[in-house]
């Protein structure tokens, strides 16, 4: 099945838009800055849903991450686009949407040479039950203690994706 045709906002160094590209054409080994958004979802019993990339995925494939993460699209809210992607990436509903991170931005190098380079707030929301994942984008997943999550992410941070790795310390601070 031919992907669907997904765009990203190109951003220059500033924030400020410039542009868009194709989201399947703009990761490379050069990618340009662009917008993105991370998600924590959290259980209704303070338990953090952690997944695992699918091993079809582009950048690191296989690797455990944040609940699940995306772009906007031209016209879209990141509210907006969390939600869409928490309906395709996890079939989740989601309530109590809120941006815990509004300035984080990284720039990461894959195994492969793939590049992410994202202005990406990070949102945390609650759902009230399991995900049920699309395969193209997640193979496995688990609810975990949040200090058992970053005990294990300073353990092994090679497991876990970079952008986790370099979230977890600012919105955990008293664990790091």
């Amino acid at each position: 099945m031919p992907q669907r045709r997904e765009e990203v906002i190109l951003v220059d160094n500033e924030g400020q838009r410039v542009g868009t590209a194709d989201k399947y054409s703009v990761h490379t080994t050069d990618t340009p800055l662009h917008l993105a958004f991370s998600t924590h979802v959290y259980s209704p019993d303070g338990r953090i849903l952690v997944t695992r990339r699918a091993l079809g995925k582009l950048t690191w494939p296989g690797v455990w991450t944040n609940s699940f993460c995306g772009h906007p699209g031209p016209g879209e809210t990141n509210q907006d686009a969390v939600v869409r992607r928490a309906d395709r990436e996890l079939g989740l509903e989601l309530r109590d949407i809120a941006v815990a991170l509004p300035d984080f931005r990284y720039r990461a190098v894959d195994a492969s040479g793939i590049v992410e380079n994202e202005i990406c707030p990070v949102f945390t929301a609650v759902a009230e039950k399991d995900p049920v994942p699309a395969a193209d984008e997640v193979m496995d997943w688990t609810w975990t203690d949040p200090a058992e999550l970053v005990q294990s992410v300073r353990l092994t941070p090679w497991a876990f994706s970079p952008w986790l790795v370099l979230q977890l310390p600012l919105l955990y601070p008293e664990s790091a």
